[in-house]
């Protein structure tokens, strides 16, 4: 296992170096600015590949070549994932892919969007309901970034080094990550041992037994070699997610205030609404892709049945009128938090564009 572990490191490594080089070689004359962004996973990964990289190029295209953008993967400029947000306020990167929740706490009205069952299995619908989200309750919050995006991704799963779940009674003392403090309250309920850490952690947690699986989407699951790490995917039954997670793409403020008037224009036009359902997009193309992937390896894919997923909903229910609770003793108005929530996904229900697969 963990031979196959330093394959993936090498492997993507290797992949480093030309997502690195990114669209900005391709530019005759040096641009008047060069971006450096920054994310945490794999360049081969759906978001990097279907969001960040386009986007890039997008930026390059439309200010004539006068923007450069640099994306590195793996944090090759510094500095941990949970740390992201720091370093792009105190201008250590330009930009970057921000998961709050590796902060727990920190952003507490975020966690609204990542309650269990709060989303349905579309990351486009998600996205565009977290800028709703994000536009009405958390601009504040981020007020020393600037937002460029605010998305979610596709459905999120439960993946097992070993069979399928079936009922509540399997996870019973399973060591499973869990990527928020939401879904880690989730997984607690369920009985099993929930360990929070962040994505690049989780193969070689797998590898090394410290963990016996996780939840995590099917889109990341072939960067993180999980046909290899573990033996089952189960998702729940119908149209909500298990559990969901909150990104921002943001840039340093000032960077961004410093552009001139008509390349800070170019950021705009590539930004807000359309560049998060742009984010949540590319996830649903990644889980497409994703479980394909699973499923030619041979791995067991199972959905929970109606009656099981209806017991864990029931728990879901109750970790979120606990963090009404919680939050609402803090002073934030926690009932409103999540009826604003869930009131902006089901506006956004039915407005995905890539199909679902079951």
């Amino acid at each position: 296992m963990l031979s196959r572990l330093a394959g993936y490191v090498v492997a993507t490594s290797a992949a480093f170096t030309v997502a690195c080089a990114g669209p900005s070689l391709a530019q005759e004359s040096e641009p008047d600015v060069t971006l450096r962004f920054q994310h945490f996973v794999s360049p081969l990964s759906a978001n990097p590949s279907h969001f960040m990289g386009p986007w890039a190029e997008a930026i390059e295209e439309q200010s004539g070549g006068r923007i450069a953008v640099e994306i590195y993967p793996f944090m090759q400029l510094g500095g941990a994932a949970p740390s992201q947000y720091d370093l792009i306020r105190d201008g250590a990167i330009d930009g970057g892919w921000v998961i709050p929740g590796y902060q727990p706490g920190r952003f507490p009205e975020a966690e609204a969007l990542e309650l269990p069952f709060m989303t349905t299995k579309s990351g486009e619908e998600a996205s565009r309901a977290a800028w709703h989200f994000t536009q009405e309750f958390l601009m504040d919050d981020f007020a020393d970034v600037h937002v460029i995006a605010a998305h979610m991704h596709g459905r999120g799963l439960i993946h097992v080094d070993g069979p399928a779940i079936q009922e509540i009674a399997d996870l019973e003392g399973l060591r499973l990550r869990g990527p928020s403090r939401p879904a880690t309250l989730l997984l607690e309920r369920l009985g099993a041992t929930p360990v929070g850490m962040p994505v690049p952690a989780f193969p070689e947690a797998l590898a090394r037994g410290v963990v016996d699986g996780g939840v995590i989407t099917w889109e990341m699951s072939p960067s993180l070699r999980l046909d290899e790490l573990v033996q089952s995917h189960t998702d729940v039954a119908g149209d909500r997610s298990l559990y969901n997670l909150y990104f921002i793409w943001a840039m340093n403020r000032e960077v961004y205030e410093g552009l001139p008037e008509d390349l800070r224009a170019v950021i705009d036009a590539n930004s807000g609404m359309m560049a998060s359902a742009w984010a949540g997009r590319a996830h649903d193309i990644g889980d497409a892709d994703g479980r394909a992937a699973m499923a030619a390896a041979g791995n067991q894919i199972a959905t929970l049945s109606e009656d099981v997923t209806e017991e864990i909903r029931a728990l879901g229910d109750a970790v979120t009128q606990a963090w009404i609770d919680e939050v609402s003793a803090r002073g934030l108005d926690g009932a409103a938090l999540v009826e604003a929530a869930r009131r902006y996904v089901a506006e956004e229900a039915g407005t995905g564009t890539v199909p679902l697969t079951d």
